[in-house]
Parts: C-alpha cells; structure tokens; sequence
C-alpha cells in the first residue's frame, strides 16, 4: 500500500515536496523573508482560479503566477538599499502586492463561478487547502521531480547565497553577485510555493516553510546542521500528517502537516 495508490502517490509527492520546502524554508528564515514566503503561497490561489477561470491546467496557472510575482518582487526588491540582510522588497511593498494579488484572486473566482465551473467551489478549496491524496501518480512523479531539480538549483547557489544571507554588501564587495542570487532565490521560491501548494493549500503553505525551518534556526546555529534539521522536521512532519490523515479521515491532511510542523516548532519553545 505504501508503494502504490493514492497513499504511495501522497508519500511520493509529499517526501519530495518537505525536502524542498524544508531546506529552502531555512534560507527564507534567514533572509527575513517569510513575508515573501507567504505572499508567494497565496498568488498560487490567483494563479489557479485564472487558470482555471481560461480553462487552461490548473498547475499552469500556479506555477507562471508564482514564478512571475516572484520576479516582480526581485525587480522592485533590487531598487532597495543593499544592506538589508533580504536584498528585496519590504514589507510594504509586498503587502501592496498580495492585496493586489488576492483581489485579483477574487475577481476570478466570481468569474469562474459565474461562468459555471465553479459552482461547487471545488476547484477554490483543492487549492486553498491543498488535496495531496488526490494526486495521481503521474502527478506525483512531475512533484517529486521539480522538488529534486529544486534542491539541486538550490545547492548550486547555496554557499554564495548563505554568504549574501549574512552580510550582503561584504560579499558585494566580494564579488558575489547578491542581487541575481536574490533574483533566482526568488524565482526557487516560487517554483517550490507552486508545487507544494497542491500538498498543503495555499493558506497552509507558510506553516512548511516557516515552521520546520524556524525550529532548526531556534535548535542550532551552524547553517548545514539546520538545513538538515530543518529538513528532518518538514520530512516529519509531512509522514505524520499523511499517516494522520489517513487514520482520521474527517482529519484533512494538509492541516495535519501544518499541525505537526507548529507542535514541533512550538516543542523548541519548550527545549
């Protein structure tokens, strides 16, 4: 059974969704950019709806709405003062963008609705709460795939990135170049929000990145013991949530991941 069907296909996506959002949650908690992180979530919730408002696949939408505010906010982040340990967009800026963002959302979910297609509001709770037993396998191959090719771009940059996470204009002065690492940082970001987003949901998607992560920032400071800690809670707490939602049905499985990552978070409180 853990091999196969719709519990395979959750495990499969799951593990490789947690691993990605695990080590790239560390990086977004270094960089102060959880605003970001979550801003990022919701735009898939945008992107879907107008995806599916044009009858096009809902992954297209989520993936090139995600993937495109994710450049905006480089865009308007590299117009900042390079000392901020981001090298991005402020807070301000973002929330003017996820208030355009989520109005945006609206407007399409009125017209997919009027249009017919959404009456049910189906396609509207599958993307805010995300439906991880629902995928199929073929869908949950392409997940684990993009959560492996995520990693590895990610592991490309790491070391520059980290050094530009710490002191951005020392390694400026280096030669690193911050604001494209930032940039393509971003557009990681995006990718990954997008693909976890079928896993947890939009709404929920913010508890993987920031929980797991901060806990390992709260546990250790050497950043490969965190990215690894960081990671080992996400994979937690994804297996607990699955396993959970499995055994309680009326249990939805994306809020028992999230369930499990604020307990373990809240669990380093304690520590």
């Amino acid at each position: 059974m853990l091999f196969g069907g719709f519990l395979g296909n959750a495990l499969l996506a799951g593990s490789g969704i947690a691993i990605a959002c695990g080590l790239i949650g560390w990086f977004v908690v270094l960089r102060q950019q959880v605003f970001a992180g979550d801003a990022l979530s919701h735009v898939a919730f945008t992107g879907a709806l107008a995806a599916a408002a044009a009858g096009l696949d809902l992954r297209l939408g989520l993936f090139l709405a995600t993937i495109l505010v994710a450049l905006l906010l480089a865009i308007v982040g590299g117009s900042r003062r390079l000392s901020s340990v981001a090298a991005g967009a402020d807070d301000v800026t973002i929330g003017v963008i996820f208030a355009w963002v989520l109005g945006l959302g609206v407007f399409f979910l009125d017209l997919f609705n009027t249009g017919g297609g959404g009456a049910d509001g189906t396609i509207a709770a599958r993307t805010l709460f995300g439906s991880i037993f629902g995928l199929s396998a073929g869908q949950a191959q392409l997940a684990a795939l993009l959560a492996v090719g995520s990693v590895l771009a990610l592991a490309a940059i790491g070391r520059p990135l980290l050094f530009a996470s710490i002191d951005a204009p020392l390694a400026a002065a280096g030669g690193v170049p911050v604001r494209a690492l930032g940039l393509a940082f971003l557009v990681l970001l995006g990718v990954v929000a997008a693909e976890a987003t079928q896993a947890v949901g939009a709404l929920l998607l913010l508890g993987l990145l920031a929980a797991p992560a901060g806990a390992a920032h709260r546990l250790t400071a050497n950043p490969y013991r965190g990215m690894a800690l960081a990671v080992a809670i996400a994979l937690a707490s994804m297996w607990a949530g699955i396993a959970l939602g499995y055994w309680i049905p009326v249990l939805p499985p994306g809020s028992a991941v999230i369930m499990v990552a604020v307990l373990c978070y809240a669990l380093t409180i304690v520590i």
